[in-house]
């Protein structure tokens, strides 16, 4: 390919946006090169690039979860088991970023650690596109006595221990953000060990706030978030 011809092509896929130029650069015929980009801001860039750049963001997304993520995750994120999180729905921003974190050691995993090893910031941004594209699900509280603690808890905090509300970060319907994840609808169990493992400073990543709120918490509380949030969606 002559170089007049390989920058125009890229002039073409710089003004589609960055995914679409990484997508260029995997499967064009150029292979063009380019720096790497954050995987925050692909995970952007995915979101408002073309039709045509999201759908070959998302191909590549399903021949890795396929490959990969369906085994504990589900092919739409809606994993069966209590020790792995449900993916559906959950923000393409934040997924990218943890997917980064385990790579990087951030956040420690013995098993994600090896399963986003050989992968790039791009495939992170895909995926986030890909599972905060999966329909979200109802899921019945296994205990809603306990719930209801959890909702005061939640949208209250504890005013008289001084724990502040949790919807003060995440919302009132626990939708969470970009940055801050979707807690609506997630695995009871699995978000209780989230915020034993914050308190413990077991988990590395995110832990700026999360451990001050976190330390407050009894066991009780805990359980009863968790419970909470569990039967949102």
């Amino acid at each position: 390919m002559t170089k007049p011809l390989q920058s125009r092509l890229r002039a073409r896929w710089w003004k589609a946006g960055p995914m679409a130029l990484d997508v260029a650069q995997r499967s064009g015929p150029a292979r063009l090169a380019f720096a790497p980009w954050q995987a925050l801001v692909l995970a952007a860039a995915a979101m408002a690039a073309p039709a045509w750049a999201q759908e070959a963001a998302l191909a590549r997304a399903q021949e890795i979860v396929l490959g990969k993520c369906f085994i504990c995750h589900g092919t739409e994120g809606e994993s069966s088991s209590p020790v792995f999180p449900r993916l559906a729905g959950q923000h393409a921003g934040y997924v990218a970023r943890q997917l980064a974190d385990y790579r990087s050691g951030r956040r420690q995993s013995a098993t994600m650690k090896p399963m986003v090893e050989d992968l790039n910031d791009a495939d992170f941004a895909a995926l986030g596109l890909w599972f905060e594209r999966q329909p979200v699900r109802a899921h019945a509280v296994d205990d809603p006595d306990l719930a209801q603690v959890g909702r005061f808890v939640y949208l209250r905090g504890n005013p008289y221990s001084g724990v502040a509300a949790c919807a003060g970060c995440h919302g009132t319907g626990a939708q969470g953000s970009e940055t801050l994840p979707r807690l609506a609808g997630q695995h009871a169990l699995y978000t209780e060990k989230q915020l034993r493992q914050f308190s413990t400073r077991e988990r590395s990543n995110d832990n700026a706030v999360m451990h001050g709120i976190a330390t407050q918490l009894t066991a009780l509380e805990m359980k009863a978030v968790s419970a909470y949030l569990s039967g949102l969606k």
